[in-house]
């Protein structure tokens, strides 16, 4: 990370379109296609989860990017079809299909695809570190990997894209196997990041600094996908987050690795992006909120500094 800029500290909600939300969080009468442009002058982040379900079109991610304001991020949802059903095994075309499929035109607004995998799926030494490895790291790797997909996908002209920006990936993993050392080896190997997943305890919860940024995502923490989090809570998470951004460990750290701490994983500063997925009772947007008051950040998108 360029030494001369602050780590950024991003707290956003995972994805924007809930019929609850409407008369709630967005305003009575908001037509549904200004949802987004009035959701990114609320968070400076969200995350796409329609990719997660079925490739999309290069129409909406352009559509997505052009309703956005300066300095707005997504996350992108990797496709269930390589996590899921096909478990990282010949995901060669899928892979390049899903690149192909418009996410390099979110051009600068692209921030970390994120790669979620099931419950039922245990840690695989040699099956993640052949998916590792074909990952893209810029722009222009993941452009020349997207001329390679396969019928699925109409475009066959790949946009241009920034020259060299990079790409951030991070995992996040659903079964105890993972929480090993040679697990959180092999991601810092490739500065991938570890997803800090709060599920009510079912799933598992680590901490370990893997990358040169970090990413969370607080499904609840008392009932998953419902549950609000309250002052105490929100006060924690504040701590914790701001720790990570200044290169410092947490209290209490649940690390899969606690014995393997090198310097520049947990000492150096980190990017944050964090996301309240704990949408169904319309916690998110308010619980995002009053992270961001926590935290004393704009409450609204902000250019990025010059230089």
């Amino acid at each position: 990370m360029p030494a001369h800029r602050p780590p950024a500290l991003r707290i956003g909600i995972s994805g924007w379109r809930y019929a609850p939300w409407r008369g709630h969080f967005y305003p009575r009468g908001l037509p549904q296609t200004q949802e987004l442009s009035y959701a990114a002058h609320q968070f400076c982040t969200v995350e796409i989860n329609g990719t997660f379900y079925s490739l999309q079109h290069p129409a909406s991610f352009l559509a997505w990017r052009d309703a956005t304001p300066r300095g707005f991020i997504f996350s992108v949802k990797g496709p269930r079809y390589i996590t899921h059903t096909r478990r990282l095994r010949e995901i060669e075309e899928p892979l390049a299909n899903f690149f192909a499929s418009g996410v390099l035109d979110l051009a600068d607004k692209l921030g970390p695809i994120l790669w979620q995998f099931p419950p039922t799926m245990r840690w695989d030494p040699e099956r993640f570190e052949r998916f590792l490895r074909m990952l893209p790291r810029d722009t222009q790797a993941a452009a020349r990997l997207a001329r390679r997909h396969g019928p699925q996908v109409k475009q066959t002209d790949i946009p241009r894209t920034h020259p060299g920006q990079p790409l951030r990936h991070a995992v996040e993993i659903r079964h105890e196997s993972f929480a090993t050392p040679a697990f959180i080896a092999l991601l810092r190997a490739h500065n991938v990041a570890l997803v800090t997943a709060d599920t009510a305890g079912k799933w598992p919860w680590l901490e370990d600094a893997t990358a040169d940024f970090a990413y969370v995502r607080l499904h609840g923490d008392k009932a998953l996908y419902s549950s609000g989090y309250g002052a105490r809570a929100i006060g924690e998470w504040a701590r914790r987050l701001r720790a990570w951004a200044d290169g410092r460990a947490a209290p209490h750290a649940r690390l899969a690795a606690p014995d393997d701490l090198p310097s520049g994983a947990q000492a150096g500063h980190r990017d944050i992006y964090c996301y309240f997925d704990n949408d169904v009772k319309v916690m998110a947007p308010r619980d995002a909120r009053a992270l961001m008051q926590a935290l004393r950040l704009p409450m609204a998108p902000e250019p990025p500094a010059d230089g």
